[in-house]
């Protein structure tokens, strides 16, 4: 499970999160949703445990800050980053390391397959191309086995190939009780890929939403209702 409790970030004057509640249950797809400016990265970066903040975050129970919750979280930013000495194996191999975790050679072989980088594991991270660097960066977060995993925008730059094969994965991550939450903008990849949705603007939640408490409402609908709602509200306050 993920929560995040009164969360708050300051940039100088600017306060890009206010705080911020929320909850994703243990296999639940959580959808962060918000146009770009919103706030959605500052939270993202929080949880990741990239920034400092005010509030709480909690994986599975425990301080997100703790390395025992660290240990059963993985993270796929926006933008990819390589090693440029390494190979694609090699940054397997490092953060099966770092993770202390146990991966057989079939494992690891199949998830190079399901991404289609069988042939590139000795390429260099200098050598990748944007796409290939977030194809090797959701491999490295997969092989963890995390029981809470957070991806920023993870299709952008991916073929569609790799973006139906990250749903499978997802899907199968769901079932097995992973906790998972997805910042995006991009509606139309996620709108029947998820349970709960979160809609942010200005730094704020405007809503919370479950999927099954919702009629014939798709999540286009329900996102644009939401902040147009916001907008008219804020105009009515000036």
């Amino acid at each position: 499970m993920l929560e995040v409790i009164q969360l708050s970030k300051k940039y100088g004057n600017t306060l890009a999160a206010d705080k911020i509640d929320f909850a994703v249950p243990d296999g639940k797809i959580g959808i962060l949703l918000g146009p770009n400016g919103a706030g959605k990265s500052t939270v993202i970066k929080s949880i990741a445990g990239l920034l400092r903040y005010k509030g709480m975050i909690r994986i599975q129970g425990k301080d997100a800050r703790s390395l025992e919750a660290k240990k059963s979280f993985a993270y796929v930013p926006e933008l990819p980053y390589m090693y440029d000495a390494l190979t694609v194996s090699e940054h397997l191999e490092f953060i099966t390391r770092a993770y202390g975790v146990e991966v057989s050679e079939n494992q690891r072989k199949e998830l190079l397959e399901r991404f289609e980088l069988t042939d590139k594991q000795e390429k260099l991270g200098s050598e990748l191309s944007k796409g290939m660097m977030q194809k090797v960066s959701i491999c490295c977060a997969l092989i963890t086995k995390p029981k809470v995993i957070l991806l920023d925008e993870p299709m952008v730059g991916l073929d569609p190939a790799a973006i139906k094969e990250l749903k499978n994965v997802l899907a199968k991550l769901r079932e097995d009780g992973c906790t998972i939450l997805i910042s995006t903008h991009m509606l139309e990849m996620v709108k029947e890929f998820w349970d709960v949705t979160f809609v942010m603007e200005k730094g704020q939640i405007l809503g919370t939403y479950a999927k099954e408490n919702l009629a014939n409402e798709d999540l286009e609908e329900l996102y644009f209702s939401v902040t147009e709602q916001g907008v008219q509200s804020g105009q009515e306050g000036r």
